[in-house]
């Protein structure tokens, strides 16, 4: 209803009350703008949109670089999630590729959901194995917690995350004792040892960042494993690519032949975001390395119109 104006001390305190109002209704939009474009709430599905103008801006990076190293599309799987305005975008996520060591993420997830425990009371001679597994991608400390574990079971609780899907084209799956031979378990699709693809990868990640792997504790525990502060950074891959851009960078890297992959979450100045590629070719180090520093690139620039 219009008010009025009243003369003397009823129209100040008017017009007080519609100054408080306002300040008080561009607070509270202000506060749903930030719930908006906040990621702990945001859920990756196999029916989540991408965003048109960062898909563009993959696509555009993608070709680029497969022309540079004359990669075809059949050789790379990309997917990018910027966490800070909620913006994805996809390259052939749900293709299934042989993930070398990029599906020790399975493992470590494994062992905090069949160690609770381990979120608060880890030992330290634990915490620098398995931080071994993940940074420095030892294929000793894998086996070793994957025989404690159980191959089923490592598996079990990837599924119960439904990390791996028959319906979708597969996930991740860890079917192996890395750098042993004997016990073997392919995966149903492919019949892979170890497998992975990009959106499941993604969803790892996502979760991780959220606090909802395992409990907050765990997701936090394991993102500092990730980081290893007292174990050196392999200086390849997504790492290489990113040099010298002051960036926090938790990942896992992946290596066999030609299959060459780098996954990750990347944080620094005005920039949160998730990063994955699988290639199968031989310049795949150097695709990565490039794609890396191409999508921070991007991402670190004003962000472009969305959706």
């Amino acid at each position: 209803m219009r008010q009025t104006p009243q003369p003397g001390w009823k129209f100040c305190k008017g017009a007080l009350f519609s100054a408080t109002a306002l300040l008080v209704w561009v607070g509270c939009q202000s506060t749903h703008l930030t719930d908006m474009h906040s990621f702990e709430h945001y859920i990756l599905s196999y029916d989540t949109p991408v965003d048109r103008a960062l898909q563009a801006r993959l696509e555009s990076i993608d070709t680029r670089l497969r022309a540079e190293y004359r990669i075809s599309t059949e050789q790379t799987a990309v997917g990018v999630l910027d966490l800070t305005h909620l913006r994805l975008a996809l390259l052939h996520p749900d293709r299934m590729d042989y993930a070398a060591s990029v599906a020790k993420v399975g493992i470590l997830l494994a062992y905090f959901q069949l160690h609770p425990e381990a979120a608060t009371n880890l030992d330290p001679a634990t915490r620098h194995e398995l931080g071994l597994m993940c940074k420095a991608s030892s294929n000793e400390a894998a086996a070793k917690f994957s025989r404690e574990l159980g191959l089923r079971q490592i598996q079990q609780v990837l599924n119960s995350y439904q990390f791996y899907d028959t319906n979708h084209g597969g996930g991740i799956w860890v079917g192996k004792h890395y750098g042993e031979d004997g016990e073997r378990i392919g995966d149903p699709i492919a019949d892979n040892s170890h497998a992975a693809t990009v959106r499941q990868l993604l969803r790892f990640y996502l979760l991780l960042e959220q606090g909802k792997l395992v409990s907050p504790g765990a997701s936090r525990t394991m993102r500092e494993i990730f980081a290893s502060p007292d174990i050196p950074a392999d200086d390849i891959k997504f790492v290489k690519g990113l040099a010298g851009r002051n960036l926090q960078i938790i990942r896992k890297w992946g290596s066999w032949e030609d299959w060459l992959h780098d996954s990750a979450v990347v944080t620094g100045p005005g920039r949160h975001y998730i990063l994955v590629a699988l290639t199968h070719h031989p310049h795949g180090d150097d695709y990565l390395a490039a794609l890396a520093a191409g999508i921070d690139d991007c991402l670190k620039e004003t962000p472009l119109t969305t959706h």
